[in-house]
């Protein structure tokens, strides 16, 4: 649902919003991989779908796909949701080392999408990914790596409003961190996103822990695939988004399954054939390497960042006819 306010526009023009954008994207990465000790990597723009690589999400989005003209033995390919799994494979193949990891800019289609304020059918995030020993599979390393995440969100927005003093976004940088049961037993009567608001408005800054389990309400806080996080040690950054008066999600990461959190969410989740993909087959053997990781929205950043009301302010996309006309008539500016 496209929500508008009245008042509002933006304290940047056009330009100085292009400028701003592309200062937010190198300040963010540069502080972000200084804080996880990260290197860019070039990543795939689609996977074959017989791999198993392809992020499932919430498990009923369609992939973009594709035939290939000389690949046609072996299926077809698909436009990739996220990288969360082929990260894994990458810091293998490249030998990167326990303490060491990677980032990459992943582009991706979700025709399924509905479109409104934060989302759009076009997606570009900073997925990252990062080698991990056993000893640190814990809630205090997460914790910890969300922190850091933060303390890179906001050194760049210090950055920001330096150059553009115009300006007027504050963060806090102290994360609140809270499980995503106790959150139902705070506000049992209210929906997940009613939950997220809420804890997100006392708060600030909030990472709502362990996404993919059913609660004792018998529903999960929201889906998750059963492949890539551990369900008990993962979660989503949310920030309390003044503009838009809601809570707002810039990232869902979390400490990567090992080959028993993998075996219990297979069945836990009914997805039981996914054993016989290699990407599953290098975990439950423990052939791949321990990580955590995540992704961070490029535009959700910029568009957090600098204050604006749409993330089309921020991305240049498509929307539907009605959207842009009623955006043009309240101030909102589409790229």
């Amino acid at each position: 649902m496209l929500v508008l306010k009245d008042g509002y526009k933006s304290t940047l023009s056009m330009r100085d919003t292009q400028r701003a954008i592309k200062l937010t994207r190198d300040t963010f990465q540069n502080n972000l991989c200084a804080a996880l000790n990260l290197e860019r990597i070039s990543a795939p723009l689609f996977v074959t779908k017989s791999s198993g690589l392809n992020d499932d999400l919430n498990g009923f989005e369609r992939a973009v796909s594709f035939d290939v003209k000389d690949m046609a033995d072996e299926g077809e390919a698909v436009i990739v949701h996220s990288l969360a799994k082929w990260k894994r494979t990458a810091l293998k193949k490249y030998g990167f080392n326990a303490g060491e990891g990677l980032y990459t800019d992943m582009n991706a289609i979700r025709r399924d999408e509905e479109m409104d304020n934060l989302h759009s059918i076009y997606v570009d995030q900073w997925d990252w990914e990062r080698v991990i020993e056993r000893k640190d599979r814990n809630e205090e390393y997460l914790k910890d790596t969300v922190q850091k995440i933060i303390g890179a969100l906001c050194d760049t927005l210090d950055t920001v409003k330096e150059r553009f003093p115009s300006v007027d976004v504050n963060i806090e940088r102290n994360v609140h961190f809270v499980t995503t049961q106790e959150l139902e037993d705070m506000y049992p009567d209210f929906t997940a996103k009613e939950r997220e608001k809420a804890i997100a408005k006392e708060y600030g800054t909030v990472f709502v822990m362990k996404i993919g389990e059913k609660l004792k309400s018998g529903k999960p806080h929201d889906g998750r695939a059963p492949d890539y996080d551990d369900w008990q040690l993962n979660g989503d950054i949310i920030i309390y988004n003044e503009v838009l008066e809601d809570a707002f999600e810039i990232s869902s990461m979390g400490i990567r399954v090992d080959e028993k959190s993998l075996d219990y969410q297979l069945k836990a989740s009914g997805k039981d054939e996914r054993r016989s993909f290699d990407y599953h087959k290098q975990i439950l053997e423990g052939t791949l390497p321990l990580t955590i990781g995540g992704g961070i929205g490029q535009s959700r950043v910029c568009m957090l960042l600098l204050g604006k009301l749409h993330v089309g302010e921020v991305q240049a996309s498509l929307w539907p006819k009605e959207m842009v006309k009623i955006c043009a008539e309240n101030g909102v500016n589409l790229l």
